[in-house]
């Protein structure tokens, strides 16, 4: 089970995952599977109290420009959040006092590490890794003295005390999975033995010298994965403020439906292409063991969510499951005719993209191989366009033109592989509303059909979309 950030924003939530989900839960386990310490057995995995890791970038942005009353002021918050919590969770008094000591601890370090970094003025990809890994230390023994003050027996680990092994790419490390599986599997598998409950922070893990590292922005999905592979669990379960994976964005379409199973897949497709909720990387661990992901709303018990699986039964005349969009994107162009027929072309781009540390989303050329266009991120446009121009313009290519605010949409679903006249469908829809495509990609596995539009055309574009393929109707 992971728990995102908001399912543990205050003592009353986090009372509730430990009453109502975690000792329930074990509750229904041992009704199903016997009193066996060795049949209940669950995992939970926690990312940081919701905003924190969002203000502990801050204060590593403050410490580059030399704010240290900001940064004061930023941690200081953060200090009398988690005091304050721990104070007034467990009913028992000495839990409240062991963990009073365990989260003085913490923030003890965190403000030597800080000392440090801001006597230095300097913040180095594996500092940033270290102050950010604070937020996830901080919830997870708090989690756990919960647990425990309902008589769950538990104990509270690190990503790298529970033997999580990444490479050294601070900021977005990848596991090590055998080194990871046999270390995982050491550590994990006699606590459940005992039935006690892992809690282990999410998002975090360390590299083969100890140095702690971070899996990227949610994370903690990652974490949870990585587990469930290592000990063959039979089931993950995302815990967030959602119901579930949706057939587009209920901000912007309000008649979205949850969905009731997708595949594994569809659910990467929408994970690629800005559905929120799920780690891009989330579904690689647990691929070839079949292992199932449910997404459930930990403030709405009733609602099963939705189930991530190998072979889904559900929807299957549908030939589309969901339409999402990705916002805060730019298009670049790079146009020459230099590039026609000139092998490596493409390759010198990217590689001059990659060496700056410039992720594309989405690519597209055209035969006459005279231009490829790109979509990056926005805050990467300025450091895409300045490293092509010094690397490549005025030899390579001969232009290059942005195009500032857009959006990629993307229509998402295994029926679409081999069905005719998908993309006349989409593309009569989005026309009809007026909307003008810019730039079309589908890959060869027919899963998905992206295209870009200028960003305030993004929602009337999904909008069309989700009503062309009745996606409103999806669960009758």
């Amino acid at each position: 089970m992971k728990f995102g950030g908001n399912a543990v924003a205050d003592v009353e939530r986090i009372r509730h995952v430990a009453r109502d989900i975690v000792k329930q839960m074990q509750k229904k386990r041992e009704e199903k599977k016997g009193n066996d310490p060795a049949s209940n057995q669950i995992v939970v995995v926690v990312s940081a109290i919701k905003g924190v890791t969002d203000d502990l970038i801050k204060v590593c942005d403050s410490i580059m420009g030399g704010e240290c009353s900001r940064v004061d002021s930023i941690i200081h918050s953060i200090e009398e959040r988690h005091r304050s919590i721990a104070s007034n969770l467990c009913n028992d008094g000495s839990y409240t006092s062991e963990l009073s000591s365990i989260i003085d601890a913490l923030i003890k370090e965190m403000n030597d590490l800080l000392k440090g970094m801001m006597l230095l003025n300097e913040v180095t990809p594996r500092s940033r890794d270290y102050l950010l890994s604070f937020g996830e230390r901080l919830i997870a023994p708090m989690l756990c003295y919960a647990l425990k003050d309902v008589g769950v027996e538990a104990e509270h680990l690190t990503g790298k005390d529970a033997g999580i092994v990444t490479d050294s790419n601070y900021g977005d490390a990848r596991p090590l999975m055998d080194t990871t599986r046999l270390r995982v599997r050491h550590k994990i598998m006699p606590m459940l033995e005992h039935g006690v409950v892992p809690v282990v922070t999410g998002f975090i893990g360390s590299d083969q010298h100890g140095n702690i590292t971070t899996l990227g922005r949610g994370g903690s999905d990652y974490t949870a994965t990585i587990i469930a592979s290592c000990i063959d669990a039979d089931e993950v379960m995302l815990w967030t403020d959602v119901d579930g994976l949706m057939t587009a964005d209920p901000k912007i379409v309000k008649d979205a439906q949850v969905l009731r199973e997708v595949s594994y897949a569809e659910a990467m497709e929408m994970a690629l292409f800005g559905a929120k909720y799920l780690h891009p990387r989330a579904l690689e661990p647990i691929l070839d063991k079949g292992i199932p992901i449910r997404i459930r709303n930990v403030f709405n018990l009733e609602c099963q969510g939705t189930t991530i699986m190998k072979s889904p039964t559900a929807y299957p005349s549908k030939i589309v499951k969901a339409v999402t969009a990705i916002r805060n994107v730019s298009l670049i162009d790079v146009r020459g005719s230099s590039m026609v027929g000139s092998p490596g072309t493409a390759g010198r781009i990217f590689n001059v993209l990659g060496e700056h540390r410039i992720n594309i989303i989405m690519i597209s050329q055209g035969p006459s191989e005279s231009s490829i266009s790109m979509v990056v991120r926005k805050s990467d446009l300025d450091k895409a366009v300045n490293a092509l121009e010094l690397n490549l313009l005025g030899r390579l290519i001969k232009g290059i033109n942005v195009t500032d605010d857009v959006a990629i949409i993307a229509v998402v679903g295994a029926g679409m592989r081999g069905t005719k006249g998908v993309a006349a469908r989409v593309f009569k829809a989005v026309a009809d509303r007026g909307i003008n495509v810019i730039m079309i990609a589908q890959g060869s596995s027919e899963l998905n059909l992206a295209f870009v539009v200028e960003d305030r055309y993004a929602e009337g574009a999904v909008k069309a979309l989700h009503d062309e393929f009745e996606l409103d109707r999806i669960n009758q």
